[in-house]
């Protein structure tokens, strides 16, 4: 009987992109696209950081305000890359070409960073200022603060529920979705000392706690509780706050998320398994030629042959 092995945390991680997967691992990134004509192309960069070389990388809290920063403009730069493969190439849009020449020739770091500011101020409007004014219609039947501040939480969970389940009714999101879920399958198999083969990755789960999705839920639990101790009685300061509270938010999330990667205990668990079973709507299982994509990413950021010696004690190449 094979012996179970606990995960061993890898540091590598990533997202899903239109037909492929973005990895991660340290300052190096790799995006894996099933081109149209069938072929895995894969593009290989550094990424340092919007605060490269600083201390404050190191600092708990202010780390997960830059790395939150990070992880907007690298997926919104991977995505655009991915896409570049199902555009017309012969025609550059309008907007593209407006932005190179406003930009002087960096029409594509302009572009990256509009959508990233674009991308924040619609999600902050739709799960920040939205639960607010919806439970603040609510104040004339609530008179006790602590239950508003709860009930806008309850929304605000409820918002982004409903926005998961509704996209995922979209064919591109759902195989969104399976390259999401590949993603999971290869970090999964990789961290349970499996050889990334499409086998092994096709027998791992596709739920992981490291997931963006989890931190999204994260978010919204702790704003519950920050919101709930700090009240001002003016509107338009209340909505303020929470706009500008958001970076403390997300720097407190993702220490937990941080955490959740990296331990296993009971407490964990519990705190993981919300976010967990939201990843059942967010991830879908992938086909064989979904893995083989995520599985290119893998191998072009991260020696998994040497990780699973180091860590688990064994060459590749032996029969598991």
């Amino acid at each position: 009987m094979a012996k179970k092995r606990c995960s061993r945390y890898s540091g590598i991680g990533g997202q899903a992109v239109l037909e492929g997967v973005m990895m991660k691992n340290k300052e190096k990134y790799a995006v894996a696209v099933r081109k149209p004509n069938g072929e895995i192309g894969v593009e290989v960069e550094n990424y340092q950081g919007v605060l490269h070389g600083s201390s404050l990388t190191k600092v708990p809290f202010i780390r997960g305000i830059f790395n939150f920063l990070d992880s907007m403009i690298l997926g919104t730069r991977v995505l655009n890359y991915s896409a570049s493969f199902y555009e017309d190439e012969n025609e550059d849009s309008k907007v593209e070409q407006t932005a190179e020449k406003v930009s002087g020739g960096q029409g594509e770091k302009l572009l990256n960073v509009l959508v990233a500011l674009f991308s924040i101020a619609l999600a902050v409007g739709i799960f920040v200022v939205l639960p607010f004014l919806i439970s603040s219609y609510f104040e004339q039947y609530i008179r006790n603060a602590s239950l508003l501040a709860i009930l806008e939480g309850c929304i605000r969970i409820v918002i982004f529920l409903l926005y998961v389940w509704g996209i995922s009714a979209m064919k591109d999101i759902r195989r969104l979705y399976q390259y999401h879920g590949a993603e999971h399958k290869c970090i999964n198999c990789v961290e349970k000392g499996r050889p990334l083969t499409v086998h092994n990755v096709m027998r791992s789960s596709r739920l992981h706690r490291r997931c963006g999705t989890s931190f999204i839920f994260f978010v919204m639990i702790v704003s519950i509780v920050l919101f709930f101790f700090i009240r001002v009685d003016n509107v338009v300061q209340r909505v303020l706050l929470r706009i500008l509270l958001m970076p403390v938010v997300a720097g407190i999330s993702y220490e937990i998320i941080r955490l959740a990667g990296r331990s296993d205990n009971i407490i964990v668990r519990l705190l993981s398994a919300p976010g967990m079973l939201i990843q059942r709507m967010t991830t879908r299982e992938p086909d064989k030629q979904m893995a083989e994509v995520a599985i290119a990413a893998v191998e072009a950021v991260f020696d998994w042959r040497e990780y699973l010696k180091k860590n688990f004690g064994y060459e590749a190449d032996e029969d598991r």
